[in-house]
């Protein structure tokens, strides 16, 4: 029994335990969700401190790509030959991942195979060959990103292993060529938009390392890498043959300009012989000749005496046709313009002529229109060698009938008609267009004929010069230049074989007003100036000569002809 005291204590002490207790389980109510939240938060700082960890090491690793392939690029390309950038990509991959062998298969011209070009430690045979289209060679192909293939397949099966080694890993990547070129192949094709390399990455075999992903994207971008240098190697070299070509092309071009530098000193030599060391002795001859023909001869020496004579003018005038017509060639001929009778010129050449015609029983006439001044500026010489060329054309294709000139001057409103369409005469004050025609009764010459009659030496295949036994020379050649050099034009009309011809010229001429006046020169156009050289090699100046004075000085001449 204990006294009412202690009952009293106890029950106080227990009422006191009873309401601590309640008052200790209310706060538990709030606390224990805060220390659930605390141990959240916890977990939540270490998954988050764990991230930031491996992105770290990501960065860490992107950073050791990124540097690696920086200096594999510059390695790649420090050089620009195809050969040291193959070798150095394998090399330095190699060296950088730590393979056991680097290959690179290269495919062939045929197209239908895959051949070795280059390995880094030469345990796959270089030159060993493997079909293009096995399937693991056409994954690769169709694959951007690098793949893994078995190590057993053709691509990668290097010596076989010995002992516990663990099968390697292998990775294959395409490598696009830009430009297939010669590497070490002298038969790979030289261009495809689709064409592809392989190379091949095997690691050590005494390891169970694995391919990580930044490895494999350092892989592929050395591959893009690769492709670029070789691009860049193969215009290098594209660029390297064009020089060697220009470089040939050049030195060719120098050869043959040493070869037409020679040509032209031979004919120029060729020339000054003509010149001075054959017409000289002829002019003598004809000379000589000319003075037997005065004495007394019987009729056999007459006859071979004017035999002489007349090869001797032809060879004199064929000398000369030739050394005209290089002077025309190599622009060297200045016309000389002075002036002089235009109504002499054709005088002169109807009396140098007549004597041919009178033997041909040929009718000569000649019409000068009322118009035709008197005088006129220009190069008498080149002007009456044309006359007489074309009129003794005329006279020589003439077995019967006649031969007609007619002169005047070209009326600008009638100019449109009469001129051919390629010519474009040039109007201008203080000069004027002789338009001279010459018309003959001959052979005649059919329209195809007709643009080669002022070609050189040339042949019609079936024109005048084959029907009366004539051959082909420098006469008319020579007029179209002259006439070309004098600012005009020259043309030749016929209606075939045997119904005759007529050629006409258009020369441009100065207007002489006043006959004594010897400073008039003629205003040369654009077109004649164009022909003109560097130095005046007629030697001659041509004045006013007296049409009877003339008429006796060519007597002798005459006989000749």
């Amino acid at each position: 029994m204990h006294s009412k005291v202690v009952a009293m204590v106890m029950t106080v002490a227990k009422v006191a335990c009873a309401v601590v207790s309640c008052a200790t389980a209310l706060m538990l109510v709030h606390i224990i969700p805060d220390l659930l939240s605390v141990k959240t938060r916890a977990l939540f700082l270490r998954n988050k401190a764990e991230e930031l960890d491996r992105e770290r090491g990501l960065i860490l690793t992107q950073e050791e790509t990124g540097r690696h392939v920086r200096m594999l690029t510059h390695e790649i390309r420090s050089t620009l030959d195809r050969h040291t950038i193959l070798k150095t990509t394998l090399v330095e991959l190699g060296r950088t991942l730590g393979l056991e062998e680097c290959a690179l298969w290269m495919p062939s011209r045929t197209g239908i195979n895959l051949q070795l070009s280059h390995t880094l430690n030469y345990q796959i045979q270089v030159g060993s060959t493997v079909p293009i289209n096995l399937p693991i060679v056409n994954e690769v192909f169709n694959n951007a990103r690098a793949v893994r293939i078995p190590y057993t397949c053709p691509l990668a099966k290097i010596k076989p292993l010995v002992g516990r080694y663990v099968p390697p890993e292998v990775v294959a990547v395409r490598v696009p060529l830009l430009h297939l070129s010669n590497f070490q192949i002298n038969d790979w094709p030289e261009l495809s938009a689709k064409s592809y390399a392989v190379m091949v990455l095997i690691l050590p075999t005494d390891s169970a390392r694995k391919w990580r992903d930044h490895e494999l994207e350092l892989v592929e971008v050395v591959a893009d890498q690769v492709a670029v240098a070789l691009s860049h190697a193969a215009i290098l070299e594209e660029s390297m043959r064009a020089r060697d070509q220009l470089m040939e092309q050049n030195v060719a071009l120098d050869l043959a300009r040493r070869e037409a530098e020679k040509a032209i000193h031979a004919r120029s030599d060729f020339l000054a012989v003509m010149n001075h060391e054959m017409r000289t002795p002829m002019h003598a001859i004809i000379s000589l000749c000319s003075l037997l023909l005065e004495t007394e001869l019987t009729p056999e020496q007459r006859v071979m005496i004017e035999t002489m004579l007349k090869s001797s003018n032809l060879l004199a005038t064929l000398i000369n046709d030739v050394l005209d017509l290089s002077k025309l060639e190599d622009g060297s001929l200045e016309l000389d313009f002075e002036m002089f009778n235009l109504h002499g010129i054709f005088k002169e050449v109807i009396n140098l002529i007549k004597p041919i015609a009178s033997i041909k029983k040929l009718s000569m006439t000649m019409i000068l229109a009322p118009d035709l001044p008197m005088y006129a500026v220009g190069d008498e010489k080149r002007l009456m060698q044309t006359v007489l060329n074309i009129v003794g054309n005329a006279v020589k294709f003439t077995k019967e009938g006649y031969v007609s000139i007619i002169a005047l001057v070209a009326k600008p409103e009638s100019l449109r008609d009469w001129r051919p369409p390629e010519f474009y005469p040039m109007s201008s004050q203080g000069h004027f267009y002789l338009r001279v025609q010459v018309k003959d009764s001959g052979c005649g010459v059919l329209p195809q004929d007709i643009p080669v009659l002022f070609t050189k030496f040339a042949q019609p295949g079936s024109g005048s010069s084959q029907n009366s036994g004539g051959g082909a020379g420098l006469g008319l050649a020579i007029c179209r230049r002259f006439v070309n050099l004098m600012g005009g034009h020259i043309w030749m009309e016929s209606e075939g074989l045997n119904k005759g011809s007529t050629a006409t010229f258009l020369v441009k001429l100065g207007i002489c007003n006043n006959p004594n006046d010897a400073s008039i020169h003629l205003e040369v156009s654009p077109h004649v100036r164009a022909y003109h050289g560097s130095a005046d090699l007629t030697g001659q100046k041509t004045t006013i000569k007296d049409i009877d004075k003339g008429d006796s000085s060519n007597a002798r001449y005459q006989r000749s002809l």
